[in-house]
């Protein structure tokens, strides 16, 4: 099988594809299989979603449609459903989710299952969001966890090693504008000494760095009132729209409006437009979360590597995510910094490098990206019970794919 995921940097090496068009058909796939995977954007950069000899479940022709309840303030979804997909509905009847990623082009399945986030000292993970998760269990079993039940946050995160997820429940706010304005080099004195008070300073907060230049190339800020000054703690207003990776070169051709027009929730909390090819496109990516007390300590460890990281780098995202209770969350027991790092296709470079990066932040209580590229998995609290429940599920191993042998299960 020659297909691969979003970057072309995996091949998957599962036997077949199978585009189920009912839960009955899943369920039937499920139970025949001697081993499985669902298969969502493929937007993952490593091997989480492969499934070697078995069976790729490929949700995306369900005949299930999106059901908003305006009274209950949610929306259940297929799992093959696009964040972009559904915005437009759910904005139409008055409604919004709290956050997106900076990509609408994920599947909520997908997105949910690696504890992918946006960004906002007071958002959570996207994962936060459900309240309900529908999945088809190894013994082909349709299950149904909602929030309250004791092993609920041991579902949401699921890494695929739970089952196949076919319908997720998502909790609603009411719709809202904000508004981006950009920002051009901030001094790293300045997000050293005001790290928290630039992130509160709108909805979502971004800055972008390649780690090696005197100063951070733009802070992106979205906010819902008021407006930013031509000052923003020593960068100034852009004078244009602006890609995360302008300092490369990327024109801004398909970002989100910037340059502080107001505009519903789903066209500026994402950097990128549905209809554009996301950030690079022709890219790698690796994040990395450590506690926000840590802040600066882990920027000024990576400025160290700033000589060997510029060459390989398109740009460097920092976020913050508020902290969540989900087993397998990097946000799991307090807020977190995100560092992202969005490469040039180069892969053994890359891979070479992610050891040192992971040295640097060892000391930070660092997390990385279940759905990106990274070198050694971190523990965390409630792992000995979602290994627990990952055996009472799922008995004979039919969802344990190498990835989750490695990283949960602990084996070679």
């Amino acid at each position: 099988m020659s297909e691969t995921n979003w970057a072309g940097n995996q091949t998957f090496s599962a036997e077949r594809v199978v585009r189920p068009q009912t839960v009955g058909e899943i369920q039937e796939a499920v139970v025949a299989a001697p081993a499985v995977k669902a298969l969502g954007s493929r937007h993952c950069f490593n091997d989480i979603a492969d499934c070697p000899g078995g069976v790729l479940l490929d949700p995306s022709a369900l005949d299930t449609a999106a059901e908003l309840d305006a009274e209950a303030s949610t929306i259940t979804v297929p799992a093959a459903a696009r964040y972009g997909d559904i915005a437009e509905q759910v904005h139409a009847a008055g409604f919004a989710l709290a956050n997106l990623a900076s990509l609408p082009h994920c599947t909520v399945a997908g997105t949910v299952a690696t504890a992918t986030h946006g960004s906002g000292r007071r958002n959570q993970s996207l994962a936060s969001a459900v309240s309900a998760v529908e999945l088809v269990t190894a013994d082909g079993e349709l299950r149904t966890y909602s929030r309250g039940d004791d092993v609920f946050p041991g579902i949401v995160v699921g890494l695929g090693a739970l089952g196949v997820v076919t319908r997720l429940t998502l909790d609603l706010v009411p719709s809202f504008d904000i508004r981006q304005d950009v920002f051009d080099g901030l001094p790293w004195e300045s997000a050293y000494a005001h790290f928290e008070e630039i992130h509160d300073a709108g909805y979502s907060v971004s800055m972008f760095t390649n780690w090696a230049r005197d100063e951070i190339d733009q802070v992106w800020v979205k906010s819902v009132a008021g407006q930013p000054g031509p000052d923003f703690y020593g960068a100034k207003a852009a004078d244009g729209p602006r890609h995360p990776a302008h300092a490369a070169g990327i024109p801004a051709d398909n970002t989100t409006r910037q340059l502080g027009v107001p505009g519903p929730w789903h066209e500026r909390i994402p950097h990128f437009r549905l209809d554009f090819t996301p950030s690079v496109g022709n890219e790698l990516q690796t994040e990395y979360f450590v506690p926000v007390r840590h802040a600066a300590a882990a920027m000024e460890a990576l400025r160290g590597l700033g000589h060997r990281l510029a060459p390989v780098l398109l740009t460097s995202e920092i976020r913050t995510v508020a902290a969540d209770e989900l087993w397998l969350s990097p946000f799991q027991g307090g807020d977190r910094v995100a560092l992202h790092f969005t490469w040039q296709p180069e892969q053994d470079t890359v891979r070479a490098l992610l050891p040192a990066v992971e040295e640097r932040l060892a000391p930070y209580g660092v997390r990385p990206h279940w759905g990106k590229l990274f070198h050694q998995a971190a523990d965390y609290p409630r792992l000995a019970d979602f290994r627990a429940l990952a055996t009472e599920l799922d008995p004979d191993g039919k969802f344990r794919s190498p990835f989750v042998r490695r990283h949960v299960f602990g084996e070679r």
